[in-house]
């Protein structure tokens, strides 16, 4: 477990608190330097929470949080976070999505009269009503203690002010709010030293509970922590909720399914900035979500795909000029669909122009392709440019998917998982080449083979690792290969500051 501090301004600040050996005052933090610490490697993975009173430019709290920096800590909050809180314009610059909440709660009448002071406390607050609105501004501008000033002019509700609050200046029953929400925050202010040094890294994994089709079962995300505790990854999962607190974990491994348009890229991006290690990195969501993208990159790269054509929304030319040399039946595709949704099979140009007219609705772009009917589609998934499974994913009975979203419930296929070296070495192949021009993260291809065609049809940036389905040749090692990829990069991470501060 990461080393953790606790900055205050004054040691009696803390005494309504449990107390902790991770406490230490602004002055004894700002006088240590390179001689007092202990190893480059602690170093570089100890959180700082800063609780300190003076966060403005140039105050005691202020270079607790730049000195954190400098040092190579992870810090709450960062310079950046205190330097948009000092002014306005950067204030509503973050914040300037909130105007439909606000117009939310007034209908909602949970914003009385025309003024209301708001305490947030690590993205908690006293009023359930406005518990949204709490998180969202911890979300966005990450400080532990803050004080939102709302004011209503001409009906409409606004952020007034928005500033950092002192922990000297809590009320005794926002001291337990306080308390209970670190508790929640952080779970390692409260752990005993004995079990913070089990593990040297922290890993969070971003699940959404409620989603229906997810990138791992249950069984599958239990296998993920076993496997991270074992290698001396404290793995925690997490939720959308959680985005304040990403700056505790050296890594963020997202399992639930990606979106450019979404808190999964958005997420991905703001751990990145953190200095994370990120799977999906932000890059991978980018390049893979969206099908057009691939459908060039693919074509331009000569790694084998299926022959298609983009369509315009604005291209007033009849569809059947821009078919080219395709014939019917054809496939029709959103750029961002997942799971078999967004894509629809067109049997004729009737049909083809009643479908492009829906789906032109949502998107400029449409990508046509040849229709490629398989039993079964491959999925070779791929990790730092090294298969790690090779799964063949039956088509739906009686449907031409492999999930079926027909009916009122998702149908889908069968499933059979092998060894790598018994699939098609030019199945392979073709995945290895796909994901080198992608990166060296976490792809799942899907490829469909016919006869000696082998065309791949996408990279999916998030792929399913499912318990009794990908893990189905390997078992456990699946997943110990998977965080073992993890610790390597987390390690170079921690050698590169050592070598940045020698």
């Amino acid at each position: 477990m990461c080393p953790l501090r606790i900055v205050v301004d004054r040691l009696d600040d803390w005494q309504p608190y449990y107390p902790s050996e991770d406490l230490i005052t602004a002055a004894d933090f700002l006088a240590q330097d390179r001689r007092h610490r202990m190893g480059e490697e602690q170093d570089r993975t100890t959180h700082v929470l800063n609780l300190c009173g003076e966060l403005d430019y140039l105050g005691s709290g202020y270079y607790v949080s730049l000195l954190a920096q400098a040092r190579g800590h992870r810090v709450l909050p960062t310079v950046e976070t205190l330097n948009e809180l000092s002014r306005k314009a950067l204030i509503d610059l973050q914040l300037d999505t909130l105007a439909p909440l606000l117009g939310e709660l007034a209908r909602d009448g949970a914003l009385p009269g025309d003024a209301l002071t708001l305490r947030v406390l690590f993205g908690e607050c006293h009023e359930p009503a406005l518990a949204r609105l709490a998180r969202k501004l911890f979300e966005r501008l990450p400080c532990p203690l803050l004080e939102a000033r709302l004011v209503r002019r001409h009906d409409l509700w606004r952020l007034a002010r928005l500033r950092p609050l002192r922990l000297r200046d809590l009320a005794a029953e926002e001291q337990d709010l306080f308390a209970s929400a670190l508790n929640r925050h952080s779970r390692q202010v409260w752990r005993t030293p004995k079990a913070r040094r089990r593990y040297r890294f922290d890993l969070a994994i971003l699940v959404e509970p409620r989603e229906v089709l997810p990138p791992s079962n249950r069984g599958a995300l239990k296998a993920f922590i076993r496997a991270g505790r074992k290698l001396g990854i404290d793995v925690s999962l997490i939720t959308r909720r959680d985005a304040g607190r990403l700056a505790e974990f050296d890594g963020l491994f997202i399992r639930e399914t990606t979106s450019l348009d979404h808190h999964t890229y958005r997420m991905a991006r703001r751990a990145e900035h953190e200095g994370l290690v990120v799977i999906d990195s932000p890059r991978d969501i980018l390049r893979c979500t969206n099908k057009v993208y691939l459908h060039a990159l693919l074509r331009a790269r000569g790694v084998p795909a299926p022959e298609g054509v983009l369509l315009q929304r604005g291209d007033r030319r009849p569809l059947g000029e821009r078919l080219g040399d395709l014939a019917f039946p054809l496939v029709l595709k959103v750029p961002d669909g997942s799971f078999s949704r967004g894509v629809v099979k067109v049997t004729d140009q009737v049909h083809l122009e009643l479908e492009a007219a829906r789906l032109f609705r949502d998107s400029a772009l449409l990508l046509l392709q040849e229709w490629l009917p398989t039993e079964y589609d491959w999925r070779i998934g791929v990790l730092d440019g090294q298969v790690l499974f090779a799964s063949r994913y039956y088509m739906a009975r009686g449907h031409w998917q492999i999930y079926d979203h027909s009916g009122a419930r998702v149908k889908s296929g069968g499933f059979t998982t092998h060894d790598p070296a018994e699939a098609p070495p030019a199945v392979i192949k073709a995945a290895l080449k796909a994901c080198r021009l992608i990166g060296d993260g976490f792809y799942g291809v899907d490829i469909k083979q016919a006869g000696d065609r082998v065309v791949v049809i996408e990279v999916n940036d998030n792929p399913n690792v499912d318990a009794g389905i990908e893990d189905a040749v390997l078992g456990r090692v699946l997943y110990e290969r998977i965080m073992a990829v993890f610790l390597a990069r987390m390690e170079a991470r921690v050698a590169d500051a050592a070598r940045q501060l020698a």
